[in-house]
């Protein structure tokens, strides 16, 4: 039997972390390389290993997040500051005792368990310390490629600040437990503690921790969080890529001509970009060598890969195939990426873009913002969740997400929107729309946004080549839609011209206007006449 602790605090120090009483210390495996952590799925079972050397697994019954299932703890901590909705869902302090003793419980009686402090955040000034407590060898190999890892010497006076407790293996009774099903991921500001149980999706490990900062950052650091990626030029200018799953972010932010700080998670100080993350999770279905050399190469020993399936009779992974989900996925290291900066602080930005993955195919694939419609687009987050990345989406549906990242911000949405349009205004920072979509019509009937003429439009804004070029103003959303593009067809910068039929384009893009204009009542009274403005004209 293991003892892991009997109240919700840190339990103990990690240079006594073997020397603290435990009944089994031989049963914690403490700090793990990535080689005995695949050793150890491997022997357990959970995993097989690729042609090219990476640990194969299946996460189970969830293959992607479940937001309705996620909690926070609504106490003296978080009720007048957490913003309470569909996302943070409120959940009492006795249930949070409840899970709690039943994670611990189970962890405790399991024969091993996998135990690993590392910590967020590239910035030294903002560093997170985290101890994660896995039931599953590959689940601590996730928390080993995705956060960032203390030196040896670092370890000898670590003192964990949040705690992550895994346990896949156990049900949830949810007239018990508080919970809507078996499956739950909860989260305690006053504890500082994550509790995960009745599933094994790594990406609950990673957005718990982006949830926790995306409260302590803005709200207690003054510091605004982002769920972004961000790269930076030859001559320290930094590029930022908003966006939700599936719309490129990282994709877009693996250049191979410019150095990579990160692919998700980001903060904005008064002096730099900084990284959340010590690795990259990126999504392989589809994935080619020639369409995403980086990530593709990225898949080597020490690399995790989730969901996949293999050619018949081999170990070679079919990456063509969704059937075990859309959201299969891959996880490595920052440093399995060629040109990553370490640490992972880029300059301030010069260009932000916001990515949208439009079903409807009326977004042009570029196109320049003025402020209040940076501000406008922020707040909408408008984007199609693509198939896979949560529980029960399985194709391409119209979503919008304050601030691109709505599910994981306990803040109002109206927080992140002022503080990143006083830097925008501060900075003078150019603000860009892409639309990694559908072109030539909606989903179903047109076709997906070519990347390379999606990076060659990207290339074009830093490069500066679209600086003194001629725009036209689209007449329903009122962006800026340049009229020409180094390296991409002139055809596809307009939409309408890539449709046969226009009235049917026209049609489409007054239905969409209007959705922006349902969705974006809820926050009219919060904004100004400037942002209001901006609107599409329904």
């Amino acid at each position: 039997m293991i003892a892991i602790m009997s109240v919700p605090t840190i339990p103990f120090p990690t240079k006594n972390l073997l020397k603290s009483g435990l009944n089994n210390t031989e049963s914690i495996h403490y700090q793990s390389t990535p080689e005995e952590l695949v050793q150890d799925t491997l022997r357990i079972g959970e995993g097989v290993l690729n042609d090219t050397g990476a640990l194969v697994i299946q996460t189970g019954e969830f293959t992607g997040r479940s937001p309705k299932d996620k909690f926070i703890v609504k106490d003296e901590t978080t009720a007048d500051s957490v913003h309470w909705n569909d996302f943070n869902i409120a959940i009492e302090p006795k249930y949070f005792d409840i899970i709690f003793n039943k994670v611990s419980a189970y962890l405790e009686q399991l024969p091993e368990i996998w135990v690993r402090d590392c910590y967020a955040c590239a910035d030294p000034r903002f560093r997170l310390n985290i101890r994660i407590t896995n039931e599953k060898p590959w689940n601590n190999l996730f928390a080993y490629n995705m956060f960032l890892r203390p030196s040896d010497e670092e370890l000898e006076t670590f003192e964990p600040e949040w705690q992550i407790l895994s346990a896949p293996g156990l049900k949830l009774d949810p007239r018990e437990c508080g919970t809507r099903q078996s499956n739950a991921a909860v989260v305690s500001f006053k504890h500082k503690m994550i509790l995960i149980a009745g599933t094994g999706y790594t990406g609950e490990t990673k957005k718990g921790i982006f949830t926790i900062l995306n409260y302590i950052l803005p709200h207690q650091k003054k510091v605004l969080s982002m769920h972004c990626s961000a790269n930076m030029g030859a001559d320290g200018d930094t590029a930022i890529f908003f966006g939700l799953s599936g719309t490129g972010k990282t994709t877009l932010s693996a250049d191979p001509n410019r150095k990579l700080i990160g692919d998700d998670e980001h903060a904005w100080t008064d002096d730099n970009i900084f990284n959340f993350e010590g690795g990259c999770y990126a999504k392989t279905i589809n994935l080619t060598e020639e369409k995403e050399p980086e990530i593709y190469h990225a898949i080597r020993p020490g690399a995790l890969v989730e969901n996949v399936t293999f050619y018949p009779g081999s170990t070679k992974i079919n990456f063509d195939d969704g059937s075990v989900t859309e959201n299969t996925r891959v996880s490595y290291p920052l440093h399995f990426i060629s040109n990553a900066i370490e640490p992972s602080i880029g300059s301030l930005p010069k260009n932000i873009f916001f990515l949208t993955c439009d079903a409807f195919g009326v977004l042009p694939p570029i196109s320049k913002l003025t402020p209040g419609q940076a501000m406008y687009q922020f707040i909408s987050g408008y984007t199609a969740k693509v198939a896979g990345t949560e529980l029960g989406v399985t194709e391409p549906k119209p979503t919008f997400s304050a601030c691109f990242g709505a599910p994981f911000l306990p803040l109002h949405p109206g927080k992140y929107a002022k503080m990143l349009g006083d830097k925008m205004q501060e900075h003078k920072v150019n603000v860009w729309m892409i639309n990694t979509g559908w072109t030539g019509g909606p989903y179903g009937t047109g076709s997906r946004m070519k990347l390379k003429y999606t990076r060659a439009m990207i290339t074009a804004v830093l490069d500066g080549q679209l600086n003194d070029v001629e725009f036209e103003t689209d007449p329903v959303f009122g962006v800026d839609i340049p009229k020409e593009c180094p390296n991409a067809p002139t055809e596809v910068l307009n939409p309408i011209n890539t449709w046969a039929d226009k009235a049917a384009f026209r049609e489409k893009a007054k239905y969409l206007a209007g959705l922006f204009v349902k969705n974006f009542e809820k926050y009219a009274d919060g904004v100004t006449e400037e942002v209001l403005a901006a609107a599409p004209k329904a």
